[in-house]
């Protein structure tokens, strides 16, 4: 087999995700899961005195004696992989091959081992998602209370904070966090329930010894140190995999989310945030000048593969007819690896864009400067109001006021609104000239973003149990 650049590969096998998450979705890990598996019922069987410790023991000396070469040349002959596996780990063990997987069916050892894969490249992510909140977390509060123009419907609206701004993906990660750990804490495996789920295989191995088949499904359990789901038919139910793609999907909401505002922050008009820009990085093959946030581009891009992969997920789930059916097999060998190194990468991609991104206070002050103030009329109507001046009478005033001043600032003039403000008769008659200017003064009108910030940061940081 050779998985050269000469033939298709996939693109996460070099290009998307890390090392660690490839090698937890390889094949020689996934295959030395399973010899796991095998070597847990072994022992259990041995406890029920139906294999022997010589049995036992060869089969752990060749637990990692992988041989994928050997296994492809059986599966060619016999057509089904797990037993290709099954019969290549049983010629390396002579005494012990002919108790390899006794009274399992495939699933007893492949659902397993899901199981704790799954657990494994959960951790991954759940490191990862860790580490982004503490970076958002550090650039939060350093600009907690530094104002910005915030934009409803893409259009400035009132002020918020640039550490205000960024503590809304740090919530959503966080909630994030809360999900997946608690879908990676509840994690469970078949069992070893035989081929319909009922344990019947079980039962007549140890008939007779006084030892109960769930006695010694839970003995092999204990041994790898996973839960089973207490009924199944022939797979674990597809459920769980809908939990764990539909938590993956979550996050990969909450970076899709962030991506797009950044990519939107990062235009000329606005330029407030940028990503990081190598020296001799090359934004356009044809525009020399182009900077352009492609790592948030790539994050959007990989959000798409992760969403729609909740769809073949709950395809499978619903749709494993009886006790069971192939029809998610060959998918799930597919979207379940993709979904999470494609999250992985991500990820990845969001620490670094995060640790050395650009925030451009100078882009901030412009658009204060050309749009703050009409958020804070708001201050002067309200004051005014309680002042005894009409609200609605007041509401218009500063309405004519500031459509005649936005006329002269898309036109490219300076905003004249404060001046006009500060010297019309109408609103004169209720506060003066330097309480106008004073409430009109929109760096201050930030309610309680910097206390909000700071809240969410230290929920979002705090210690939280059972994370690796």
């Amino acid at each position: 087999m050779d998985y050269s650049h000469d033939t298709f590969i996939s693109p996460y096998t070099w290009r998307y995700g890390s090392e660690e998450m490839r090698m937890t979705f390889s094949e020689i890990h996934k295959r030395k899961l399973l010899r796991r598996v095998w070597i847990a019922l072994a022992k259990a069987e041995e406890r029920a005195g139906l294999v022997s410790r010589e049995q036992v023991e060869e089969l752990i000396a060749h637990k990692d004696d992988i041989d994928i070469d050997r296994a492809s040349e059986i599966e060619k002959d016999i057509r089904h992989d797990l037993m290709a596996e099954i019969k290549t780990y049983a010629e390396q063990c002579p005494k012990a091959g002919g108790i390899i997987h006794l009274g399992a069916t495939s699933m007893d050892a492949l659902d397993n081992a899901d199981a704790i894969r799954f657990r494994e490249a959960l951790e991954i992510i759940e490191q990862k998602t860790v580490s982004l909140i503490e970076k958002l977390s550090e650039k939060a509060m350093e600009y907690k209370d530094v104002p910005t123009m915030a934009f409803t419907h893409i259009q400035p609206a009132e002020i918020t904070t640039i550490g205000y701004r960024l503590a809304q993906a740090i919530q959503d990660l966080s909630d994030d966090l809360d999900d997946l750990t608690y879908v990676k804490d509840h994690l469970k495996g078949k069992g070893f329930k035989g081929a319909v789920g009922t344990l019947a295989s079980y039962a007549e191995l140890v008939k007779g010894t006084g030892i109960k088949a769930g006695d010694m499904e839970k003995w092999a359990l204990d041994e790898l140190g996973i839960d089973a789901f207490t009924a199944s038919t022939q797979i674990y139910t597809r459920k769980q995999d809908l939990r764990i793609i539909e938590v993956l999907s979550k996050i990969a909401c909450t970076l899709a989310k962030f991506s797009l505002d950044f990519r939107i922050l990062q235009s000329p008009p606005i330029g407030e945030f940028s990503e990081p820009f190598g020296k001799h990085q090359v934004g356009s093959s044809a525009m020399p000048f182009k900077r352009n946030p492609i790592n948030s581009e790539k994050i959007d891009s990989l959000s798409r593969v992760v969403s729609s992969a909740y769809s073949a997920a709950w395809q499978n789930a619903s749709m494993t007819i009886l006790e069971r059916s192939l029809d998610d097999s060959a998918n799930r060998r597919i979207f379940i690896p993709e979904s999470f190194l494609a999250l992985d990468e991500m990820l990845m991609t969001e620490i670094r864009i995060v640790s050395a991104m650009n925030i451009h206070e100078s882009a901030t002050k412009r658009l204060m400067d050309s749009y703050g103030i009409f958020s804070a009329t708001e201050r002067v109507l309200m004051e005014a109001g309680k002042r005894g001046a009409d609200r609605q009478e007041m509401h218009e005033v500063i309405r004519e006021l500031s459509l005649d001043a936005w006329a002269m600032v898309q036109s490219g003039k300076e905003n004249p609104l404060k001046s006009r403000m500060a010297s019309d008769p109408r609103i004169l008659r209720f506060l003066e000239k330097d309480e106008i200017l004073s409430l009109l003064d929109a760096s201050s009108y930030i309610g309680e973003a910097a206390e909000r910030t700071e809240r969410v940061v230290q929920e979002a940081t705090k210690p939280r149990k059972n994370m690796k």
